[in-house]
């Protein structure tokens, strides 16, 4: 492997994924067969809170991706002895919705707005009722009307809105465009022209609010592409900020832009109707590919799509697995501590496995992840709380039982009601790091959606390598993205499912109630502690 992974690299056969994720950038690099991952980069970084809204610089943005890319090319030094010099195809994901505005200079006018701000609730509700599709809080059109109900400054001078990824694809590149799941974000989508909503836009431009912009919406909004269309190339300048060194050669093709949703879509086979996913990070979310529309909206899901355009109902939660990091974390303290000084991928595998030897409805505790507010549940702001009565069984099995339940207990509300909406799921995915520790998280999210849950051998890799086949795909010639990863990708795949027991979902039931219940007591919280 090592020798035709050099070969591959030096030819410039091999194909880079890149994903923007909320708490890690991560490369991985493939080879002609797009199931060899030859080898990956990541950098850490985190959003910072700034005049209220959360956010990530410009500056972080770029020498984040510099960072990725150069421990990339270290690892592929340390592999094959060589380094990326070109490559066969480039794609890039990042956190989808959010708010990066530019004037016609081509100069950010607020910092991004990412998904996590929560301040957008009366727009909308505004546009959920004019337009009659639910428009969560997160969606780029419910930042930018927020903006013009506010009346902020800047409204008027702007000229382009994208997303993250958008926005890293167009420095690449020079090119304004944007695949259609990430697309689906900012934006209602027509499925049957695969393009944005006619009505929708001519309804948004009517709104007094939108007179402050000084053209229709459609010109402000990034171009919309499949999966499988040309992108446009990679550029000098764009080669530059990837590689500062030179070495990265530019006119390397990129596929569409996506957003996380749509590469995790790609990494789980599921975008054929009836399939789904979960994909677990920082937040969490629930995809699941309709045969049907809804027959009602509902304030749970929200509308979006596959790579190709093929609608998709999701539900997504802000809050994922950062609070349990922040648990795992303080016994890796404890571990230093103790002059043990084990590793994290340990601490999280001990903790993990003893979780599993807790109550089935977590011994009474409860535990809630909000570091951010969760609309959904309609708790306005972030407010992580670990609760027990004096009867509660207080052990270590429990407490890590709990912290893993409250991870998956504002997507099993949502999941609920799909269910109630009869929405078939055939195939129910997962990836992200938490899945890691086999059988653990896999089981208890089998237990919150009453179903069983498939877990690949690259299900930690997720969205970095899910970029990597759509970029794969677009120089393929293939004309079907879900033949394209049946045959090419998922023919021979190893996938591991796994179906909770009747009493593990009884004991997640059990800790639901008592979850819903203690619902208030994060309101009182907020109230408490502003």
């Amino acid at each position: 492997m090592t020798k035709s992974g050099a070969r591959l690299i030096k030819s410039g056969l091999a194909t880079l994924g890149i994903e923007l994720g909320s708490t890690r950038i991560k490369a991985c690099l493939i080879g002609e067969d797009p199931k060899q991952i030859l080898a990956t980069g990541a950098h850490d970084w985190e959003n910072q809170l700034e005049d209220g809204f959360w956010t990530y610089s410009t500056e972080a943005i770029w020498n984040g991706l510099e960072a990725t890319l150069r421990d990339l090319q270290d690892n592929v030094e340390k592999l094959y002895g060589i380094r990326i010099k070109n490559l066969k195809a480039i794609g890039v994901s990042a956190m989808m919705h959010g708010y990066l505005v530019f004037d016609a200079r081509g100069d950010l006018l607020v910092p991004f707005r990412t998904w996590r701000n929560t301040n957008t609730s009366a727009a909308a509700e505004n546009l959920t009722r004019l337009l009659g599709v639910n428009i969560p809080l997160r969606w780029s059109v419910a930042h930018l009307h927020q903006a013009a109900l506010d009346k902020e400054t800047h409204v008027p001078q702007i000229d382009f809105v994208t997303t993250l990824a958008g926005y890293v694809h167009w420095m690449l590149t020079g090119r304004k465009v944007l695949g259609i799941g990430d697309a689906s974000g900012m934006f209602p989508i027509d499925n049957s022209t695969r393009s944005y909503d006619s009505v929708s836009l001519n309804a948004f431009d009517e709104m007094q609010e939108s007179k402050a912009l000084k053209v229709d919406l459609i010109e402000l909004l990034p171009q919309i592409l499949l999966a499988g269309e040309n992108a446009g190339h990679l550029t000098q300048a764009g080669a530059a900020l990837l590689d500062p060194s030179g070495l990265l050669q530019p006119g390397v093709p990129l596929c569409p832009p996506e957003g996380d949703a749509g590469s995790g879509m790609v990494a789980t086979n599921s975008v054929a109707p009836t399939t789904g996913n979960v994909s677990a990070g920082t937040s969490i979310f629930a995809m699941v590919v309709m045969e049907r529309e809804l027959n009602q909206v509902h304030s749970e899901l929200d509308i979006v799509t596959t790579p190709v355009g093929d609608p998709v109902a999701m539900v997504h939660c802000n809050n994922g697995a950062s609070e349990l990091a922040a648990w795992v974390g303080l016994f890796k303290q404890f571990s230093e501590l103790a002059g043990q000084n084990l590793d994290s991928d340990k601490v999280y595998e001990i903790l993990f496995r003893e979780a599993m030897n807790g109550e089935s409805d977590a011994g009474g505790l409860l535990a809630y992840n909000y570091l951010a507010g969760e609309p959904i549940t309609g708790i306005a702001e972030g407010r992580p709380l670990f609760i027990r009565k004096p009867d509660s069984i207080f052990s270590l099995a429990n407490v890590m039982r709990s912290q893993l339940y409250g991870v998956f207990g504002t997507l099993s509300l949502g999941m609920a009601v799909l269910r109630k909406e009869q929405v078939r799921v055939s195939k129910m995915s997962a990836h992200g790091g938490i899945f890691r520790t086999s059988g653990v998280a896999q089981r208890i999210l089998s237990a919150a959606i009453s179903a069983p849950v498939s877990l690949s051998s690259r299900a930690s890799e997720g969205g970095p390598w899910g970029m990597a086949l759509l970029a794969a795909f677009s120089v393929s010639g293939e004309s079907s993205l879900s033949k394209f990863l049946d045959e090419k990708v998922f023919d021979s795949e190893d996938m591991v499912s796994v179906q909770a027991d009747q009493g593990e979902v009884e004991g997640f039931d059990s800790y639901l109630q008592n979850y819903r219940a203690g619902l208030p007591i994060l309101a009182t919280a907020i109230d408490s502690l502003p």
